[in-house]
């Protein structure tokens, strides 16, 4: 599932509760200056020489790497507050702490998200962190070290009151879910499922934005909200300080039901970069900091196990 195919919508759906709680999630820039040490999530990550001395020598000279991001996408990349430039989130203290892996700056500017990659062929960025689905098209013109599998999570009432733990277990049940959304159609196609199973039609309410339907949720006139896996593991974070939503992790889909490769699209005509942001990535998987950074957003699940490079094959 395209991670950015509703993304203006999902946006919308938790900037409210996101920017209400940015300023406890926000590190201070912990940018280094190149060959320091960073502190991302509280973990101090020094300069990998040998990594380091794998980038290109541009990189190496101006001392940072250009990053394109499309802000906000919570949980990804969001503002530290309203109104002013400083960012937060997923990809960027990611980011910050490969720039520490590499001893350089990855140095984030906003871009709108259609023109990430024209902004990359143009050589305006040298990169973007910014939720961006692999898949072959992009593969075509930009390099993916994919650092994330995201698609479908379920959203429900704290302590989850109906006993929601897969996506079967919403057939015969009312459900929540944002219009015009792959998760609506998800929803549709997964009728079919609950027919043959003798469980019975779900009821599909439909709602203009994600947060009309949290609200039914907590009011409970639905049982659970199907929303991207990110959002609503973020949601479930922060709303009332975590104690209005849970989180369903169904094991048999931890980056959420037909989940997609996410990942950190790299200039073709930089492979030397491509190869040490891989290998910087995979460290920081090893000695544990991703998960901490992703945990600390409320999507651990969605992490991989393995830097891969364009993992998508459709």
């Amino acid at each position: 599932m395209n991670a950015r195919v509703t993304r203006c919508l999902a946006a919308a759906a938790v900037t409210t509760t996101a920017l209400a709680t940015l300023a406890a999630c926000g590190d201070a820039d912990p940018s280094p200056v190149a060959g320091g040490t960073v502190t991302v999530n509280g973990v101090q990550i020094k300069k990998d020489p040998a990594l380091h001395a794998m980038l290109p020598d541009s990189i190496k000279k101006a001392g940072k790497v250009r990053v394109a991001t499309d802000v906000p996408y919570p949980p990804f990349e969001m503002f530290v507050k309203e109104g002013e430039t400083a960012l937060t989130g997923l990809d960027y203290d990611l980011g910050q702490a490969l720039g520490g892996k590499l001893g350089v700056t990855f140095a984030f500017t906003p871009q709108k998200f259609d023109g990430i990659v024209p902004a990359i062929q143009a050589g305006k960025f040298d990169a973007a962190m910014s939720a961006i689905t692999d898949n072959k098209e992009r593969q075509q013109v930009v390099d993916f070290v994919d650092y994330s599998q995201s698609g479908s999570g379920i959203l429900v009432g704290n302590d989850n009151p109906a006993k929601i733990a897969t996506l079967d277990d919403l057939c015969g049940k009312k459900v929540a879910v944002q219009t015009a959304t792959n998760q609506l159609d998800l929803l549709k196609a997964h009728q079919a499922e609950c027919a043959k199973a003798g469980k019975g039609a779900m009821e599909i309410q439909t709602f203009p934005k994600d947060s009309d339907a949290q609200l039914a949720l907590r009011s409970g006139k639905v049982v659970a909200q199907v929303l991207t896996k990110p959002a609503a593991g973020w949601v479930a974070k922060t709303a009332d300080e975590g104690k209005a939503f849970d989180l369903v992790e169904d094991p048999a889909a931890p980056g959420g039901y037909n989940a997609s490769p996410n990942g950190i699209a790299v200039d073709k005509q930089q492979p030397e970069l491509t190869d040490a942001i891989q290998k910087a990535l995979q460290a920081l998987i090893d000695d544990g900091t991703v998960t901490k950074i992703y945990t600390k957003y409320g999507v651990a699940s969605i992490a991989v196990k393995e830097a891969t490079r364009n993992a998508a094959v459709d």
